[in-house]
């Protein structure tokens, strides 16, 4: 007669990705729900950059309001992911390990960035100056470029000697 085998408690690391799972799925409904409420706010137009003279104060007013909103989120989800790309990257999980997590987050960012670059093509003809967007937009491609030389890895970089 054999007894049941027990339950293999997960391991942090499987905590840690079905975590990361869980968050990334969460944020990208965030950022799809921000997409769709900022696609129907530019429906007004299909012509990018648009004028703002040709269209009314309260249409304006409402593009306005989900621009800031997408941009906000932007910002927030710029600084969320630099935080985890660094606290995954101090973990003690194997470096396999890492790298998915890394590629988790990736796949997150290339999906997000789409979504982001909207505020750079759905915007008036003329746009002030924003450097708070400007450093963000700089911030998430240094956290993008960070997390693909990390799934490579730095020994791919290297020549092979032998």
């Amino acid at each position: 007669m054999t007894s049941p085998t027990p339950a293999v408690s997960p391991s942090a690391f499987d905590k840690a990705r079905n975590g990361l799972w869980t968050s990334l799925q969460k944020h990208l409904e965030t950022v799809y729900a921000a997409e769709k409420d900022f696609r129907a706010a530019t429906s007004f137009t299909d012509a990018f950059p648009f004028s703002p003279a040709a269209f009314e104060p309260q249409v304006l007013l409402d593009y306005q309001q989900h621009r800031a909103q997408l941009r906000d989120l932007y910002i927030d989800e710029t600084t969320q992911l630099d935080s985890l790309v660094k606290a995954v990257r101090t973990k003690s999980y194997e470096e396999d390990g890492k790298k998915l997590l890394l590629l988790m987050i990736l796949g997150y960012m290339d999906i997000a960035e789409t979504i982001f670059a909207l505020l750079d093509v759905r915007r008036p003809s003329k746009l002030e100056k924003d450097e708070e967007l400007e450093e963000t937009t700089a911030k998430f491609e240094r956290v993008k470029n960070f997390v693909r030389l990390n799934i490579k890895g730095i020994s791919g970089l290297l020549p092979k000697m032998g």
